[in-house]
């Protein structure tokens, strides 16, 4: 590390950090000097020690003599110095001597931002729109609170038990649901974007100096207690045994103005006992997609934990996005999230014994106490009303699995009905109170495609757009199988059947304002399927497709017949017009259907289905539906080359008539039941209908490329682009003009965006 040294010159050395716990502050002192002998490392230990019992400025530095000269040098990249916790002895003997090996970069002064390579995720030109939109400080509401007003109750960590050993280091972690964690600080931290209304949660007013440090872990707010949470979990539809909170820290429970309870967490704050071989660090990209992605997954009306902050730094770690050995250094960034709680399906896994497959057991494996003791906390908790109702354990058990069931089953169709795609749902990614649980790899349909596989990562198509629902069924299960010790199978059973009927039930209920259906009629299903079928037949934009169709009017009859006017008729045709224009081109339809396994793997690999299909899995097959996927894009490929258009002109006019025909069919549907419908009394206008469906169909969606653009000017320093992005998915279902050049929001993605990719890492 070069830094000034004596008379003003770089001397070469060694730069050791402390941090400590002093005043609710967590405190830095840089150490450095021109050895690693032992006996200067002894004198930096001792002067920390002493250091963490005083109130010197933070940070500190102090430099050694040095023993050895070591000649100039210029810097090239700036280099890393090791860490280590020490804290008083009061922190010690509460949460031990926490030790850590994260690398920082530290300079003398600013830490430049690394030069980074172009990927395939290279972004469009900038353009000179770059006035702020970052939100402007409000001023202090009565009813609101500050960082040192909030109200903690911390009950999880009163009724649960938690880990006895306090030192901080990987391991497994048995017969306990929490353990004692500190987050680790950064350096510079600085706030990316806030959502007012998550905060408006907890009644806090962030006040903007100090967001920064509270939000950043650097100093911890009055009455958290931080912790992370032990789980098990099957990944992708195996048992992986213990994982826990590798990333994410329980910070505590505050207690709102309404008497809400709103648990508090952060998301990329530092090692835990269960980050095995992470860092337990998240960076600016994956953070700034996860805090967009909740606030605009809430703001359509799903059910989904909240992001209050992104709070990035100076402070790097080296990440590889690809999994190709290119790794590259980005910003150690914190997301603070909130929800009713953050138990999940696998929290009641630690107690599975040893699995078959994988030989895998859970930490608690066989601690039906415990599991008794995390079951009742949940539903005393979080489902108060079944807590009440029901005297017995037995039919509590029953009856909360039942709304777990129920919860899921809506929570996905809700998924689906706004083309949302999860990517990773393993169960230790599934809410216990039915919410959008841990954005990762995931996705919003563009070009509709029910095969989708928005995860890089997933390379058995596990997880497809259309495959949620079952996945999520088969989560169900897996919950049933961790409580059989306490809620036989047998009784279980019987309320995972009601989860198909309860998914088709919201389904259809959203898809009937989608389309902008009152009463139903005989066909309507079919008339749905065809429309999937249809976009999927032109490579049509789903969320644009079913914006548009608020803008077909009401057909009129008229005496003669059935023929609207003019005026109608030339609506049709521009909706119809816009539907072709929302698919893809040739080009990238046959990119987009290109097999991905060579005929001779495809044709090998169905044989040993067919014969040994518990093999599948040694070949990386998870999924067999994945192979039928495969025969079915030959047998398309097959068919284009015979059949299909050979030009962008001709596969035009193939998906204007794709859509001429299911527009007839969707026009005799709307005359129908505004000409026959029992019940027309209770029919919505033209224009009551119009935002009906407009209720139901966003006009914008976290795009990826819409996420990619303000993630590379937010890389850049700029965070003007989140906020602008964060405004819109706020207030999705709300016509826009744009006045930003190429900055469009709502269009299917442009040629750059076309080899954006997610992976787990991201």
């Amino acid at each position: 590390m070069l830094l000034g040294g004596g008379g003003g010159k770089p001397v070469g050395g060694r730069l050791h950090y402390y941090y400590y716990y002093h005043n609710n502050n967590i405190n830095y002192c840089y150490l450095f000097s021109s050895s690693s002998s032992s006996r200067l490392l002894h004198q930096h230990r001792k002067l920390a020690s002493a250091l963490a019992t005083t109130t010197p400025p933070s940070p500190f530095l102090w430099c050694a003599p040095p023993l050895q000269q070591q000649p100039q040098q210029q810097p090239q990249q700036p280099q890393q110095a090791t860490r280590e916790g020490l804290f008083s002895s009061n922190h010690q003997k509460r949460f031990g001597h926490y030790t850590s090996s994260h690398q920082l970069p530290i300079t003398t002064t600013t830490t430049p931002t690394p030069t980074t390579t172009t990927t395939a995720m290279e972004g469009p030109p900038h353009t000179d729109d770059d006035e702020t939109t970052q939100q402007q400080p409000q001023e202090k509401q009565a009813h609101q609170k500050t960082f040192e007003e909030l109200t903690f109750d911390n009950k999880a960590l009163r009724v649960l038990p938690v880990d006895p050993e306090s030192q901080n280091y990987v391991r497994q972690v048995p017969d306990s649901i929490f353990s004692r964690v500190w987050p680790t600080p950064v350096l510079h931290p600085k706030t990316v974007v806030l959502s007012p209304s998550a905060l408006a949660l907890l009644d806090l007013f962030a006040d903007p100096q100090k967001v920064p440090q509270y939000f950043s872990g650097n100093k911890l707010i009055p009455g958290v207690e931080p912790a992370a949470h032990c789980y098990c979990g099957y990944q992708f539809g195996y048992f992986s045994g213990q994982l826990g909170d590798g990333a994410t820290m329980y910070l505590g429970e505050v207690i709102n103005n309404n008497s809400e309870r709103w648990e508090l967490q952060f998301k990329g704050a530092g090692k835990t006992p269960y980050s095995r071989t992470a860092d337990g660090r998240k960076v600016l990209r994956s953070s700034l997609r996860e805090f967009l992605c909740s606030e605009a997954m809430h703001h359509l009306g799903v059910p989904t934990t909240r992001a209050g902050s992104v709070v990035t730094s100076s402070t790097f770690v080296d990440r590889d996005m690809f999994y190709n050995g290119n790794t590259k250094q980005e910003r150690c960034t914190i997301i603070t999230r909130i929800a009713q709680t953050f138990i999940r399906f696998g929290s009641f896994e630690i107690f599975k014994a040893t699995d078959k497959q994988t030989g895998r057991k859970g930490p608690s494996a066989g601690n039906i106490e415990l599991l008794i003791t995390l079951l009742n906390y949940t539903i005393e908790t979080f489902y108060p009303e079944i807590w009440n109702a029901h005297s017995s354990a037995s039919d509590r058990y029953l009856a909360f699995y039942r709304e777990v069931v129920l919860r899921t089953a809506r929570l996905v169709a809700a998924w689906q009905c706004v083309g949302f795609c999860h990517g990773v749902l393993n169960t230790d990614n599934m809410s216990i109170v039915g919410l959008t649980l841990d954005y990762g790899p995931f996705g919003f349909m563009e070009h509709y495609d029910p095969q989708l596989i928005c995860n890089t990562s997933d390379d058995g198509g596990r997880y497809t757009f259309e495959a949620q629902p079952e996945i999520c069924r088969w989560n169900c299960i897996k919950l049933a199988e961790a409580l059989s010790p306490v809620l036989p199978l047998s009784e279980s059973k019987g309320e995972l059947d009601k989860f198909q009927p309860e998914f088709e039930r919201v389904y259809y209920e959203k898809m009937y304002q989608k389309f902008g259906f009152v009463e139903k009629m005989e066909g309507d299903r079919e008339l749905i399927t065809d429309f999937f079928i249809a976009m999927q037949t032109t490579g049509a934009d789903f969320t644009n497709s079913f914006r548009c169709l608020s803008r077909i009017p009401i057909p009129q009859h008229n005496e003669g017949g059935t023929s609207g006017s003019g005026v109608e008729n030339a609506e049709v045709d521009a909706v119809t017009e816009y539907l072709c224009d929302q698919g893809s081109n040739l080009a990238a339809r046959k990119a987009k259907n290109e097999p991905k396994m060579p005929l001779a793997t495809l044709k090998a690999l169905i044989s040993l289905a067919q014969t040994n299909p518990h093999m599948l899995p040694m070949f990386g097959v998870t999924n067999p539906q994945v192979l039928i996927n495969e025969l079915a894009k030959y047998e398309q490929q097959d068919k284009a080359t015979a059949t299909g258009p050979t030009n962008d002109v001709e596969k035009r006019q193939h998906d204007k008539q794709v859509w001429q025909e299911w527009m007839g069919k969707y026009l005799d549907r709307l005359q129908r039941e505004y000409t026959q419908a029992p019940s027309s009394a209770t029919q919505p206008s033209g224009e009551g209908r119009v935002a009906i469906m407009n209720k139901a169909n966003p006009k914008f969606v976290l795009r990826n490329y819409i996420a990619q653009r303000a993630i590379q000017r937010a890389e850049e320093d700029n965070f003007s682009e989140a906020q602008r992005v964060y405004d819109l998915l706020v207030d999705p279902f709300t016509e826009r003009n744009f006045v930003h050049g190429v900055n469009h929001y709502d269009t299917p993605p442009p040629s750059w965006a076309s080899d954006l990719c997610v992976s787990c890492s991201s």
